[in-house]
């Protein structure tokens, strides 16, 4: 028997007693009432068996999102409730009707909500064009990683004549390498942890916490994409146009880069790099370097002049992609910065990556407070490796 057969048996012993004038249950009839009470508790538990084991056999749904922000009550019917108290006509639109005008506080609009869009505007400011360029290790420990190099490009062979014993020459010169790891923190007010009161994050109608991460992360990464750059490689990584490197060439005339000046550049890069050379430099320089014209008013960068207007020209410059990078110091800028490169960057330098980002949510030293911590790191190094794989220029002194 089914749930709904033995319901109804069921159903049929009380009815048969109340209609021989609402007598009691014979003794035939109750024995009846709790095998069927036995039998119904028996045939649910065997359809609940059932029915959670066709859940488990169910695919599953991997298009489903779930959104952590604070859940949003669905007011519609309530909406359409109270216009009808309102008004007494059916909502067809559900179109918001007022007895008061809203555009006055105290003739109703106090009671209007403000409307907030579903999005939040974050701004962004590029940083870390170099990154994706240059060579990447990630290793699972932070001890100093090290490893031998050689430059013998000062050496030659020579000819020897026949049975004349060998001259010149010199012995390989080793040299070694290492990168660290420095640890870079992401904290709120004061270097301490980013604090967020408990109100706001479940209040919220977007994910704060989502938000929170995306923010911490990119304060770290802004913080290395500058030592990737220009770091000093005391306390911190050496960037590759740091105080620690010498430029390989100045601009003929202060504040001034020409069309002789980057050929000058170029020259300089060892024709052994040329195959996976890119440009760095910022969005400012990049914008001089576009302004360069001759003496009939064309720009050095035809590409860019020629290009329609109906997509982003290509940044091209003598034949080489460039990278725009915003740490690299704007041209023209004070005194003698170096602001500009030419090289093969996967050869020249190379950042090194302890695991992976860390974020810590601690909701308990602040419980007190109604307030959740949040604190990110990463552990981070970088280091020129082949200085001859890149080629730097930089502004004169005026």
């Amino acid at each position: 028997m089914t749930v709904e057969e033995i319901l109804a048996a069921l159903q049929a012993i009380i009815d048969a007693a109340a209609a021989d004038g609402g007598r009691d249950l014979t003794d035939d009839e109750a024995q009846r009432y709790e095998e069927l009470e036995a039998q119904l508790t028996a045939t649910r538990r065997r359809e609940g068996i059932q029915e959670r084991h066709a859940g488990y056999l169910a695919p599953v749904r991997t298009d489903v999102h779930v959104h952590t922000g604070a859940a949003r009550e669905d007011r519609t019917l309530m909406r359409a409730f109270e216009h009808y108290l309102r008004t007494g006509q059916q909502n067809m639109d559900l179109t918001e009707l007022r007895a008061q005008g809203e555009g006055v506080g105290s003739e109703g609009g106090f009671l209007v909500p403000t409307e907030m869009r579903d999005r939040i505007v974050e701004r962004m400011v590029a940083y870390g064009g170099i990154s994706d360029a240059v060579e990447t290790i990630s290793t699972s420990s932070g001890g100093p990683l090290e490893w031998p190099t050689l430059d013998d490009t000062a050496n030659v062979g020579a000819i020897t004549g026949e049975g004349d014993q060998f001259g010149g020459g010199a012995d390989l010169v080793f040299g070694t390498a290492s990168l660290g790891a420095y640890k870079y923190t992401s904290n709120g007010t004061g270097n301490d942890p980013l604090r967020v009161s408990v109100e706001l994050a479940q209040d919220s109608a977007f994910d704060i916490q989502g938000m929170i991460s995306r923010a911490l992360g990119t304060r770290i990464a802004r913080a290395q994409a500058a030592h990737w750059i220009t770091g000093t490689g005391a306390g911190q990584p050496q960037g590759l146009a740091g105080s620690s490197i010498t430029e390989n060439q100045d601009v003929d005339v202060h504040d001034v880069v020409d069309y002789d000046d980057l050929i000058d550049l170029e020259t300089l890069l060892d024709p052994s790099y040329e195959a996976n050379a890119r440009w760095v430099m910022s969005k400012a320089t990049w914008a001089q370097i576009r302004q360069i014209v001759d003496g009939d008013n064309r720009p050095l960068i035809q590409a860019n002049a020629s290009a329609g207007i109906g997509q982003a020209p290509e940044k091209m410059l003598l034949g080489y992609p460039v990278i725009i990078d915003q740490e690299m110091p704007d041209f023209p800028g004070a005194g003698n910065e170096k602001f500009i490169a030419l090289g093969d960057w996967r050869e020249a330098y190379v950042i090194r990556r302890v695991a992976n980002l860390t974020l810590v949510v601690n909701p308990y030293t602040r419980a007190n407070f109604g307030q959740v911590e949040y604190v990110a790191w990463e552990r981070a190094d970088g280091v020129v490796q082949n200085r001859n794989a890149y080629v730097l220029m930089a502004n004169t002194a005026s």
